[in-house]
Formats: C-alpha cells, sequence, structure tokens
C-alpha cells in the first residue's frame, strides 16, 4: 500500500517530539474545515438513501447531473481501470500516486510523460491527468484540457481529469463538460476532502458518460456512501456563502505561503498547497521535522510540498524556521 501525508504519528516517534506539538502541513487539505452541522439521529440508525438530495446538490454545484456519488476518489481511481481493460494510458509524471497504482496492478499498459504535450504527442489515445496536479501544483488552462480531450476522441480515446484540487479555483475546471456532446469521452473525478476540509467524510463524485457510471455504479454495491457523510456533503455543497468566503481565504493564505517559501526555491502554488522545487529535499524536510513541522517529500522529484497552516500560531511557527540559525 502506498504511504501519503498525514503520517503524523510516524515523525512523532521518529523525532521524538509529542503528538500535540506538530504542526501537520503534510497534506493539501483545508484546514479550515467547513462546519459540520449536528448530525440528526437518523443518520445513524437508518440505511443511506440515495433520493436523499445529495446528488442534486452536487450536480448543481458542478454544473454536471451525469454523476455517481462514491466514496472518496479514491472509490473511483481504484474502480476505473475495471471499466477500461486492458486500455494502453499515458499519465503526467510526477502525478497523485494512487492512480498510475491503480492502473499497474489491473495489468494495464501505462506510460509516464512529463508534460501534456508530450502526453499528446506520443499517440497513446488515453490520458490521465490531475488538474492542478499533486504533488507539482501546476494547473492547466481549461483551454487545454478541452483542445487535449478532443484530440483524445478523435483518436476514439479518453481524457480521465483528476479536479481533486479545482474546487478552491473552479476556472479551468471541466467537469460540468464531462461526458456531454462536447467532451463525450471525458471523465473528471471530484472530492468534497480537499476544499471543504472533509476528508475524514470519504464522499467524492465521478462524472461522464452513463455508460461508464453506470456499471461502476453497480460495482459499488449499495450504500457506498454512510448517511452521516451523504448529510454533510450534501449541506457543504448547498452552502454557497461559506464557499465564496474560503475561496477568498485560501487565495489569501496561499499567496502568503508562497512568499514565505521563496528562499527554499523555485514554487508553485495552488490555494491548497505550494511545492517546492528543490535539490536538498531530504535536509529541508528534516530542518522543519525537528522543529515539529510536517511536510510532505518526493524524494525522486525533488519537490517538498507544504499544506496551509491553520491559526497565526502556525503560521508563526512556520515563519520562525526561517529565522532560525
Amino acid at each position: 500500500m502506498l504511504e501519503h501525508g498525514g503520517r503524523l504519528r510516524v515523525a512523532a516517534q521518529q523525532y521524538d517530539i509529542p503528538l500535540e506539538n506538530w504542526v501537520d502541513l503534510s497534506t493539501g487539505i483545508n484546514p479550515d474545515v467547513y462546519p459540520v452541522p449536528p448530525i440528526p439521529p437518523r443518520c445513524w440508525n437508518r440505511l443511506p438513501e440515495d433520493n436523499d438530495g445529495l446528488e442534486a446538490a452536487a450536480a448543481r454545484f458542478y454544473g454536471n447531473e451525469s454523476l455517481i456519488a462514491l466514496p472518496g476518489s479514491q472509490g473511483a481511481i481504484q474502480s476505473l481501470p475495471a471499466l477500461f481493460p486492458g486500455i494502453a494510458l499515458a499519465c503526467l509524471a510526477p502525478i497523485y500516486e494512487e492512480h498510475p497504482h491503480a492502473w499497474e496492478r489491473a495489468g494495464n499498459p501505462l506510460s509516464r510523460l512529463p508534460t501534456l504535450s508530450r502526453l499528446l504527442a506520443a499517440g497513446t489515445p488515453n490520458v490521465l491527468l490531475c488538474n492542478p496536479n499533486n504533488p507539482t501544483g501546476q494547473s492547466f488552462t481549461r483551454d487545454d484540457v478541452l483542445t487535449a480531450a478532443e484530440s483524445l476522441r478523435e483518436r476514439g480515446g479518453w481524457l480521465i481529469v483528476d479536479e481533486a484540487f479545482a474546487d478552491a479555483e473552479p476556472e479551468n475546471a471541466v467537469v460540468e463538460l464531462a461526458g456531454s456532446a462536447q467532451a463525450p469521452q471525458l471523465l473528471v473525478l471530484r472530492s468534497i476532502g480537499k476544499f471543504f476540509g472533509l476528508a475524514g467524510a470519504r464522499v467524492g463524485f465521478l462524472f461522464g458518460a452513463p455508460e461508464k457510471l453506470q456499471p461502476l455504479r453497480e460495482m459499488l454495491g449499495p450504500w457506498p456512501l454512510s448517511y452521516p457523510s451523504r448529510f454533510v456533503a450534501r449541506r457543504a455543497l448547498e452552502d454557497a456563502g461559506w464557499q465564496r468566503c474560503a475561496r477568498e481565504r485560501l487565495a489569501s493564505a496561499s499567496r502568503r505561503l508562497a512568499a514565505m517559501l521563496a528562499p527554499l526555491g523555485e514554487v508553485h502554488r495552488t490555494a491548497l498547497f505550494c511545492s517546492v522545487k528543490t535539490p536538498r529535499v531530504a535536509e529541508v524536510f528534516d530542518r522543519f521535522a525537528r522543529r515539529a513541522i510536517l511536510t510532505r517529500r518526493f524524494d525522486a522529484h525533488g519537490l517538498l510540498r507544504f499544506g496551509l497552516p491553520g491559526i497565526e500560531s502556525e503560521w508563526s511557527r512556520l515563519a520562525g524556521v526561517f529565522h532560525d540559525k
């Protein structure tokens, strides 16, 4: 099983620093979590129902009714290869590693290329992207993604786009076109875990053509989401006021973080995390960890990823590392 951010207990043991003393910046999750309302008792003693309004709320929020709800976008990541048995696929590199891991485990031929232009030039009919990309922080424009989708469609192929980090900066998102007449062979993954800060709810969505969604829904079986998760997700998707304020807060915080990290190397910024390109990944990671600040290292790619601090004392802790000798 692959390792991910959030392994705070491991770091606490390794550096012999109490768990409660740490600032965890190892994930790209919004630290200002959506304020979950009280959960009615019926959510705990009844099975979930598909007509509770969650899918309708998601269709309004994302602008696309052709969707299924999943136990996090991870549910789609692990299941999609079964819908495309044996196809050849190309993906951006580096990328969220669960994607290539799932396709390779299913036995699909997979190639990894560093740019979108090379992915399209390679001639592989099916392409996988994250936009914004995790862990690099690179973003593709909406026009670039739609051009890629059309180019692949002409080859008879599919474009799969993971937009897990797109809610905070939706201007480049293509979710509303997935499965439409304009982009019939476009599939888009979304998640409420990052922007809404609700990773523990494990709620995601897949958008695209019904002929791909329905078999996946059958594979998932009944009740793929818990009733409490459905209740919370619906409220979050319907709260336009909170969403608007959250986008403003995240934009300001990410600019602040990028400016703070500039002395470390080349910084790529998204609304939810910043990635630093540096040849000294291990050294810089250790420098912060010894001060009980956990980041996410990608040694093979020379990247160190920083999530957003939450409260002001965490910002001060982060800034203090740059002043320490």
